[in-house]
């Protein structure tokens, strides 16, 4: 039977099974508490035990001491409930509230998804975990001090690797490296987590419209939102140019069996005869602007191109759309 774990100062709830930690029921239930690395090391989610039982786990005495057990600190990260608790710790509730920092990280692995989208998974050193909020980015530091950023596609639950998406840009400095000469157990550097595009607690309806590869950070939304945000509705439109430029598809589809809340819309801008495409047609955004009359009544999530991203947010807020109501993280690339 689970424990019910109630939350100080903030008075959240969440159940936590005898089998998680306190960190990753409290993760798995949408509640981002802070950590950093997930193994008893750091002692970022450090926590007090106001009532109840904890098994502490395997832990490093340094890091929870035993003046910290005596006043009934734990490490969430490690920690398991032996019954209901309450705990008195800080919450991250806002993009601004994760320090950004500077990692190394291991190529783990590289898959092509199309002919000119990488998926990149990145391994950091044994002690580091990334926090992060779905839909916020990272920066690749390059040698010269030139910065890139890329999206992170996974969520925060699953963060044993980080995950990319990378469109090769032809003449791009670091996506030719990353298309030519890279490879697994390259040794990069990180700075992150950066940006505040993520999703705001609401109830109304959220409207996710990505372009190419600004489907990454909707990925992290959605895998996060879906299983946390109980009751709200989610409408994702990906639009592409051809079938092979729309990828990972299963996971979406996937989401459409599971959950009743989500619809998934695929839109092609250049669909081929080869393509035998029955599906929707013309740029993303106004396959939008054909289901919805009106658009007071909806949050907007928008990622990809500034062309797509300035169009969508005019026209949408033609049709209603609270000019505040309307998020959005532009990709604009470097040459």
């Amino acid at each position: 039977m689970p424990c019910q774990i109630t939350l100080q100062p903030s008075g959240h709830q969440f159940n936590a099974e005898r089998t998680e930690t306190l960190l990753e029921a409290a993760l798995n239930a949408g509640v981002n508490l802070p950590y950093g690395c997930r193994n008893g090391a750091c002692g970022a989610c450090k926590g007090r035990i106001v009532e109840g039982e904890v098994e502490l786990g395997a832990f490093q005495p340094t890091t929870l001491t035993e003046a910290d057990r005596a006043e009934g600190r734990a490490l969430l990260c490690t920690a398991h409930a032996r019954s209901n608790l309450t705990l008195e710790i800080r919450e991250v509730g806002k993009a601004g509230e994760i320090a950004p920092r500077t990692l190394p990280c291991r190529v783990e692995r590289m898959e092509r998804l199309t002919p000119d989208v990488m998926a990149l998974w990145l391994k950091l050193p044994a002690n580091e975990r990334l926090q992060f909020l779905p839909g916020q980015y990272i920066d690749f530091l390059l040698k010269d001090g030139r910065r890139r950023s890329f999206s992170l596609a996974n969520h925060p639950e699953h963060d044993a690797l980080i995950e990319l998406h990378i469109r090769h840009v032809p003449g791009g400095w670091f996506t030719d490296q990353v298309f030519g000469s890279m490879k697994v157990k390259d040794i990069l550097r990180i700075h992150g987590p950066l940006g505040s595009f993520c999703l705001n607690e609401s109830d109304k309806p959220a409207i996710l419209l990505a372009g190419g590869t600004g489907y990454a950070p909707m990925k992290s939304i959605l895998s996060h939102a879906l299983h946390a945000a109980e009751g709200r509705h989610f409408i994702l439109y990906w639009g592409a140019r051809t079938r092979a430029d729309l990828y990972q598809t299963e996971g979406p589809q996937q989401w459409v069996q599971q959950f009743p809340r989500f619809n998934f819309i695929p839109v092609l801008s250049e669909p081929g005869a080869d393509d035998a495409w029955n599906g929707r047609t013309g740029f993303v955004h106004e396959a939008v602007l054909a289901d919805f009359a009106d658009l007071s009544g909806v949050e907007v999530y928008a990622c990809g191109s500034p062309a797509m991203i300035d169009a969508a947010r005019r026209d949408f807020t033609g049709r209603g759309l609270p000019s505040d109501a309307f998020y959005a993280d532009s990709f604009s690339f470097q040459g």
